[in-house]
């Protein structure tokens, strides 16, 4: 299906361009929320595609994963923004598991996608990540580490839903006399 190509290839496109800027290290979390609905046209939580969601899933798991990355979904409201990530992440990180198993309307369709396919799907309620692309207006904002620093790469949506994304920083601390480590800008 054409549409799902395109979709695949915005997807991988996104990805690709936040991490070539975002300097993430072995280990570090990639945290990904998106609307299905969005992504074809429709209003957010109202029209759920099972085929979009495997498809932004497969292609981002696929970049994130070769690039030594943990992979974070977020979950829907109704799962309060819980998130499935490895059971390895969890424990290396000291994540509190919690019990549920995303579906389609409780959970959305890319975090019931990421419980099918990671190894040792596990959820949890809070994440410090590194990086991630919110596709939708989802929020991902809650989940990642202090400083959030927005970045701008060379596509706005996709599909038919908007996209943001964001690395972190370490926060500034001393003041004006204060030296910085460019490094970590």
């Amino acid at each position: 299906m054409k549409d799902l190509e395109e979709i695949a290839a915005q997807s991988r496109q996104a990805v690709t361009e936040l991490l070539e800027v975002a300097r993430l290290e072995k280990d570090d979390i990639f945290v990904v929320g998106c609307s299905s609905s969005e992504i074809i046209g429709s209003k957010l939580g109202t029209n759920s595609s099972v085929e979009v969601a495997n498809t932004v899933f497969d292609t981002i798991y696929e970049v994130v994963k070769a690039n030594g990355l943990y992979l974070a979904t977020l979950c829907c409201e109704h799962l309060n923004r819980a998130l499935i990530i490895e059971k390895e992440c969890a424990k290396l990180y000291g994540y509190d598991i919690v019990n549920v198993v995303p579906q389609p309307k409780a959970g959305g369709s890319l975090s019931t996608r990421a419980y099918e396919r990671f190894e040792h799907p596990v959820a949890v309620q809070e994440i410090k990540a590194s990086a991630g692309i919110d596709i939708g207006d989802v929020l991902i904002g809650m989940h990642l580490k202090r400083t959030a620093v927005p970045v701008r790469i060379s596509i706005n949506q996709i599909g038919q839903a908007h996209l943001v994304c964001a690395r972190t920083r370490p926060p500034f601390i001393g003041g004006v006399r204060a030296k910085y480590d460019e490094g970590l800008l």
